[in-house]
């Protein structure tokens, strides 16, 4: 009973702070207007207190600029905890596009899909992407390439580093900034989280979202650290095989810092 209430008024929320901020959201992106930036952050802020995402960041988003994050994925919760914490777009699968009220809301949002599979298309993709970034957007990758678990951080993909090396081309300095962040479910309800609840924090790829999304609802109350670590500079010079090695590790640092609740040693 409890359960059910509590996803009716999620739901309630869900669609009234939507309506209203739909027209505002459509008008700011016809006239090109900063606030089609700020608006999904205050979106996100309101649906993660609506579902019991509570918070916590550690460190500080890079004032650099070029700035790509590229961060762990987890969830699709993963959307609402970035995009709480700062002004940010997101780089999605293309699939993503399709999704019933997802891809709408991603949209909204002004993510930038790719299609991974058709290498044809990834010149212009990339292209997207970096002058996103050359804009001055904060433009935020999912490096695994798809969601896990929540205990692990999985191998990050080089090739998806091809819109920063794109950028370096135009970017004034000759340089793009790389921030790694980790994002870890670590709390449900005010106790630690171990591995017998992550299930309700990750979204594995096999599992479907209707379910899992369901199970969040019910449950609530989950704590979620964002740490972001020191940006990589990346130019002409940098290699990309080695800087996704390396911004890998220091995701996977934050995240295992995280969980074993050790963020405050260092």
């Amino acid at each position: 009973m409890i359960a059910g209430l509590r996803i009716a008024l999620v739901g309630l929320v869900f669609a009234l702070l939507t309506l209203a901020l739909l027209p505002v959201q459509l008008a700011a992106l016809g006239l090109g207007h900063p606030l089609m930036r700020r608006l999904p952050r205050w979106w996100h802020s309101l649906m993660c207190r609506a579902i019991g995402l509570r918070v916590r960041s550690h460190g500080r988003l890079s004032t650099a600029r070029p700035l790509l994050l590229v961060s762990n994925h987890v969830s699709w919760k993963d959307i609402l905890v970035l995009g709480s914490v700062a002004d940010v777009v997101f780089i999605a699968k293309s699939e993503v596009r399709t999704w019933p009220l997802l891809g709408w809301l991603a949209r909204l949002q002004r993510s930038v899909f790719v299609e991974r599979q058709q290498r044809r298309k990834t010149g212009a993709q990339v292209s997207e992407v970096s002058q996103r970034l050359i804009a001055g957007e904060v433009v935020v990758l999912f490096a695994e390439g798809t969601t896990s678990d929540g205990n692990r951080v999985m191998p990050f993909n080089a090739s998806l580093f091809g819109a920063a090396s794109a950028a370096v081309a135009v970017a004034p300095e000759g340089r793009v900034h790389i921030q790694p962040v980790s994002i870890a479910y670590v709390g449900l309800h005010g106790m630690p989280m171990g591995r017998y609840h992550r299930p309700v924090a990750g979204w594995p790829g096999d599992v479907a979202l209707g379910p899992h999304l369901l199970k969040v609802l019910r449950h609530g109350a989950l704590d979620v650290d964002v740490i972001f670590a020191e940006p990589v500079a990346f130019d002409a010079g940098t290699d990309r095989k080695k800087t996704a090695r390396l911004v890998e590790a220091r995701v996977r640092d934050g995240l295992i810092r995280a969980l074993g609740g050790r963020l405050d040693a260092g």
